[in-house]
């Protein structure tokens, strides 16, 4: 595992830098394989933006988020990115027990609903 923590406009302080790496560092129990993140935290006028690159194997996942506080937008980085992670190992599990895509679901709602003569 690899963190990278970059500080853009900003005094980098320790204890910012210890709960974004504490924070990145959870997400790796969700990846199969060994995860390297590159966090970039930077201020824009008030506003307080953390922005992350997760790359695990083949998986690639990215994220965004302002706010008034440095550990409020990390926090709610994590959240995005947590859901990224579930959605991608949703859809992998859903594809390998022959699932449909929600693209191929629609067309056959949409085929059915047709038949039926419910399709307005």
């Amino acid at each position: 595992m690899n963190i990278t923590i970059t500080f853009r406009q900003m005094v980098g302080t320790e204890a910012v830098k210890q709960h974004a790496h504490d924070k990145i560092a959870k997400l790796q129990r969700f990846l199969r394989q060994a995860m390297s993140a590159q966090v970039t935290l930077s201020v824009e006028g008030l506003e307080h933006i953390a922005d992350v690159n997760i790359s695990s194997g083949s998986q690639h996942f990215h994220a965004r988020e302002r706010s008034a506080d440095m550990y409020a937008s990390i926090d709610k980085v994590i959240d995005k990115l947590d859901r990224q992670i579930e959605a991608d190992k949703t859809a992998t599990l859903s594809r390998k027990r022959g699932g449909k895509s929600a693209g191929e679901f629609a067309a056959m709602a949409s085929r059915a609903a047709e038949e039926s003569g419910t399709g307005d």
